[in-house]
């Protein structure tokens, strides 16, 4: 909001507010994450990649030596790619900021200089932090509301305003990653930036045309599901168990081959031909069979609109928590784990590979009218789950015509997984998980799905979502499952 009041632009708030969450939710995201964004601006849609590449070290035949069939989890450098956030800030500022990045950078070294009390969400996790090596800003943190300082992360950002990219990835943070990476990163690889404007993909559904990111994204998922719901018979009330079986038919149509699929490289993946084959998988009577082929994460989502009309949908992870465990030692900064994206099977073309980006589960959206111009900006967290809630709250949106609180706090289904990052491991043992509000469970049970309840909360996303209605007056809402989100305006 500060940002906006002082003439600031969608994006200069989109960069401010990320800025903050990345000094006070080091367990959703952080400097040491990446970051994806989709901006809507004088009449076009353009897409910002700023996901790290693997080190010049990366050595697929090293892991497989060691015994990994996949990507290590947690402590092991292996999975910790450059670093994207910092890049995805610059660009973004560089493209459409109005304000000086001093101005949007101040209230985050603020907080990480003068404290900040920890979230209910960070406060459980971090004593396991305050014991990894280079956690010391964590020591003081036992309950929420305990005061924590980052001095390490509040010299970083001063020193982007002092010396741009160059003062965080070959300064003081990049020195400390080198020595971390111990021969998996070179001073090449750092100087190199990650942050790259990428064509968006999009699809027409419901009247509208929906957008997300291209690959390295899963995006294309989202955009597949709704080319294909937009073609099937869907019930009058979504309320109806027909609603959540034909979404989620549509969802697992759309996504049983990812793995195989989704690699940065990838092309051709929402073509009308790719969508009609796919849609003729979904049977409306009952369950489809689609075997999959032979061979939890935390995340923040926020979005801005300005007064002008410019939106941004921002993503930005850490992937699995406070991400791989690991932390830059000279500031304090917790490294993300998106590596475990790449795939260990020799010659896929996701494979484990110096200067390769790994698939990733991150797939903000944004959707504009038939004329071109803005209508909203949505996205979630939620791991492999995030194509299928969003075309949950996109559907409810257009199609059934809700207001954005309405399609936020809709009950959920969700295709389960165990960890969140593999649900397409298996497509045909995947079930099908319901909030215990869900009014659907008989009747999906009756279509051949097999069932699960969930007790109502973030496993089922953290959605946040902007509606520019047809009077021009703002709707926003946050997903009621967040303990720390926020809808704000001015």
């Amino acid at each position: 909001m500060n940002a906006l009041e002082r003439g600031g632009s969608a994006a200069d708030a989109a960069i401010a507010t990320n800025a903050v969450l990345a000094v006070t939710a080091p367990h959703l995201c952080g400097m040491g994450g990446d970051l994806f964004a989709l901006v809507h601006a004088d009449g076009e849609v353009t897409a910002l990649d700023a996901s790290g590449r693997a080190g010049s070290g990366a050595d697929a035949a090293q892991l497989r030596s060691e015994g990994h069939a996949r990507m290590p989890h947690l402590k092991d450098i292996r999975s910790v790619t450059v670093p994207g956030c910092v890049d995805g800030w610059l660009a973004l500022h560089d493209r459409y900021g109005r304000l000086p990045l001093e101005q949007l950078l101040a209230p985050a070294i603020r907080l990480a200089e003068s404290g900040f009390p920890a979230s209910p969400l960070m406060a459980p996790g971090a004593p396991l932090m305050a014991e990894q090596p280079g956690g010391t800003d964590y020591a003081p943190v036992r309950a929420a509301g305990d005061l924590m300082t980052r001095p390490g992360v509040a010299r970083a950002l001063l020193a982007i305003v002092d010396d741009g990219r160059d003062g965080f990835y070959l300064g003081e943070f990049g020195g400390g990653l080198l020595e971390l990476g111990a021969g998996e990163y070179t001073s090449e690889d750092l100087a190199k930036p990650t942050g790259e404007w990428v064509r968006p993909l999009s699809v027409e559904a419901f009247g509208h045309r929906i957008w997300s990111m291209p690959p390295v994204s899963q995006g294309y998922l989202l955009l597949l599901s709704l080319g294909i719901v937009d073609g099937l018979d869907l019930p009058d009330s979504p309320d109806h168990p027909a609603f959540a079986h034909l979404l989620a038919e549509a969802s697992r149509a759309a996504g049983h081959d990812r793995l195989a699929l989704l690699h940065e490289n990838a092309a051709g993946l929402v073509s009308p031909e790719e969508i009609a084959r796919r849609r003729a998988l979904v049977d409306p009577a009952a369950r489809s069979r689609l075997a999959a082929p032979t061979a939890d994460g935390d995340t923040t989502y926020l979005c801005a609109v300005d007064g002008e009309g410019m939106g941004v949908s921002l993503i930005q992870s850490n992937a699995s928590g406070f991400g791989s465990l690991l932390i830059e030692p000279n500031t304090g900064i917790n490294l993300h784990n998106r590596g475990i994206g790449f795939s260990l099977e020799p010659g896929h073309p996701a494979e484990y590979a110096p200067g390769r980006r790994p698939p990733h589960t991150l797939a903000p959206a944004l959707i504009t009218r038939a004329d071109g111009s803005l209508r909203s900006v949505v996205g979630t967290m939620g791991g492999d789950a995030q194509p299928q809630i969003l075309l949950q709250v996109i559907t409810s949106l257009l199609k059934y015509g809700r207001q954005p609180g309405q399609a936020l706090a809709a009950p959920r289904w969700r295709l389960g997984s165990t960890t969140g990052f593999d649900t397409w491991t298996d497509p045909d043992a995947i079930v099908l998980q319901l909030e215990e509000s869900a009014p659907w469970s008989g009747g999906l049970e009756s279509l051949g799905h097999p069932v699960a309840a969930l007790p109502y909360g973030s496993s089922f996303g953290h959605a946040h979502l902007i509606d520019v209605q047809d009077n021009g007056v703002l709707a926003g809402a946050a997903d009621p499952r967040s303990l720390i989100g926020a809808a704000l305006g001015i």
